[in-house]
């Protein structure tokens, strides 16, 4: 199979390279014009094909999805990004009869959760309505938060203080994965024509009261449990920061946007998982994740 990575010199997309390159896919990546030379150096290490292009042009990118089997999208940024972008990637593969999409995605529940609390969020569910109406088979990957976030000294897990925040319940589970299990599940999913529409993963689920046991069981150290508040007077804490800091609109990741992951982990469970479906990943849990912190 052929399949067409976009976003492949990102974090996520770099990761997802490496899966299909195990698995012998034929890989063609999307980059554009301005593209740093280190990541075009690091794409060429590999036995992939490399296509210089303008993202914003319709006709070169249909060029660039023909003959491909599958267009996985793991491009991240915002409304011009998300909405517009994939809108043309995904134009394009419908010009060029690719069979399948796999959106960028890669985030806790959003179909469950309001318009309006999670700005990143709001610009997926916009781009699933295109998507919904295209006539292309599409596989949406929901992850939950991506576990490298406890190691950004959020108040998740602080290993400072050796304390464990939480808002509203400390029994909530919360869904994290590693960045290289949601890779290896996409490169799986890239290949398998019969994926559904939505597939929901976490690499594992704990809750604040589990995480500061699991802690303190690698760290062999009391983690001591905080409440930070409520989930209500963190809805209202986000509105009033948000329009407070207009500013962040024009940013990835606002400190406002953060705390919206937050309030949306705190709201939102996957459920039912689908980890099951391709038995050879091995997942990453808690334990083996805080032991590497």
């Amino acid at each position: 199979m052929k399949i067409l990575v976009a976003g492949a010199t990102g974090n996520l997309g770099s990761r997802i390279i490496r899966e299909l390159l195990t698995r012998g896919t034929d890989i063609r990546v999307l980059i554009r014009p301005n593209t740093a030379l280190k990541k075009i150096a690091a794409l060429k290490h590999h036995d992939i094909g490399i296509i210089q292009t303008d993202m914003t042009n319709i006709h070169e990118m249909t060029l660039a999805c023909k003959g491909v089997d599958c267009v996985i999208s793991a491009l991240q940024g915002l409304h011009d990004v998300i909405v517009d972008v994939q809108t043309i990637l995904l134009a394009a593969a419908v010009n060029a009869g690719v069979p399948r999409f796999i959106p960028s995605d890669f985030a806790a529940d959003f179909t469950k959760q309001p318009r309006g609390e999670n700005r990143n969020f709001d610009l997926r569910r916009e781009f699933h309505e295109r998507l919904d109406r295209a006539p292309i088979a599409a596989t949406s990957i929901l992850t939950g938060a991506f576990a490298e976030l406890l190691c950004n000294h959020t108040p998740l897990l602080d290993l400072q203080n050796n304390t464990v925040g939480y808002w509203e319940d400390p029994d909530w589970r919360l869904d994290f994965t590693t960045m290289d299990n949601a890779a290896a599940y996409t490169a799986a999913v890239a290949l398998d024509t019969a994926a559904p529409r939505i597939l929901r993963i976490a690499g594992f689920q704990v809750s604040p009261k589990e995480l500061a046991a699991t802690a303190g069981t690698v760290k062999e150290r009391e983690f001591k449990l905080v409440k930070m508040g409520s989930l209500a007077e963190l809805a209202a804490y986000n509105q009033q920061e948000r329009a407070a800091h207009p500013e962040g609109e024009n940013e990835l990741y606002p400190h406002w946007q953060q705390s919206q992951y937050i309030q949306s982990m705190f709201s939102v469970q996957l459920a039912p998982l689908d980890n099951h479906r391709y038995p050879d990943i091995a997942w990453t849990d808690a334990a083996a994740f805080i032991s590497k912190m």
